[in-house]
């Protein structure tokens, strides 16, 4: 997997162009050490391109059926709640919130809480708008931006939701925090968000306009449907557009991006593993 390539060509990360691996800047966008040193095409078939999104669909989906078999509550939700893993068994596997974060300590859940859902539905939903979204954000960023972007805007989201429940716990339910969250949803808006940067900052306002009524439409179905959290919608949208704009689609990606979107995505599966370690470790 890791295997070094020492001769021939690989695609520039940058401008997507062919490239010898041992050439020291893309001749044509001027990437330093386009070929990373040999490890271009490993890094990208990990932390990027076409894999990402079977990759996060075939995570999530794993996560899902193991918190199923880990706890099932009887699909007593309606048709949202159907096979739903049971609020223990999302606790277990990472789930965030102001509960687990500010209640138990577990304060690396916002890595975790984007791997997991709380239905079929949930999941099904979530995972068609990442296959919608996600290869066009990587066309246009690279690789290792968009997983950055990701996995930043997870993180805003329910690191947002969770304090806003902790610090306002009597307001409405639309407008509360929430006490134990899980879903794709806070990234899935973190890639609006930066789609909507990126119209903005080449002019491009038809899909800048277009992703803002996707979000708008989105954020007003969470208003009207109870147990969606909306707080994390707005936080992952939030994170994804400053991400965006920190990452600058304007400028060409570099080698450092991929290898920290290789680092996030690392931590974030471990932080689903020491979510267990911890759930066995108090019961």
């Amino acid at each position: 997997m890791f295997e070094r390539q020492r001769s021939g060509s690989v695609v520039c990360p940058s401008c997507n162009r062919l490239v010898g691996v041992n050439e020291p800047q893309c001749p044509h966008c001027g990437r330093v050490s386009p070929g990373m040193f040999g490890y271009a095409r490993a890094l990208q078939r990990i932390s990027g391109g076409e894999s990402f999104v079977p990759f996060v669909i075939g995570t999530c989906s794993l996560l899902y059926v193991l918190s199923l078999l880990f706890g099932f509550d009887g699909g007593s939700g309606g048709l949202m709640g159907m096979l739903a893993p049971s609020r223990e068994s999302v606790f277990a596997f990472g789930a965030s919130g102001w509960q687990p974060i500010f209640g138990f300590g577990r304060w690396w859940t916002p890595l975790s809480a984007t791997w997991l859902h709380g239905s079929l539905l949930h999941i099904v939903f979530n995972m068609m708008w990442i296959r919608q979204l996600a290869p066009a954000l990587m066309r246009l960023y690279g690789p290792g931006r968009a997983v950055l972007i990701y996995l930043i805007a997870g993180v805003s989201g329910f690191t947002l939701t969770s304090c806003w429940g902790y610090v306002a716990p009597g307001l409405p339910v639309v407008l509360r925090g929430a006490s134990v969250t899980v879903g794709a949803s806070a990234s899935i808006f973190g890639l609006f968000g930066a789609l909507v940067l990126y119209g903005r900052r080449t002019g491009n306002q038809a899909l800048a306009r277009q992703v803002r009524t996707w979000a708008v439409v989105l954020f007003v179905f969470g208003l009207v449907f109870p147990g969606i959290d909306n707080w994390a919608h707005l936080g992952g949208f939030a994170g994804g557009f400053v991400a965006a704009a920190v990452l600058d689609p304007l400028k060409p990606e570099r080698p450092d991006h991929l290898l920290a979107a290789l680092i996030g995505l690392l931590l974030s599966l471990l932080a689903v593993g020491f979510s267990l370690v911890h759930y066995f470790g108090i019961r």
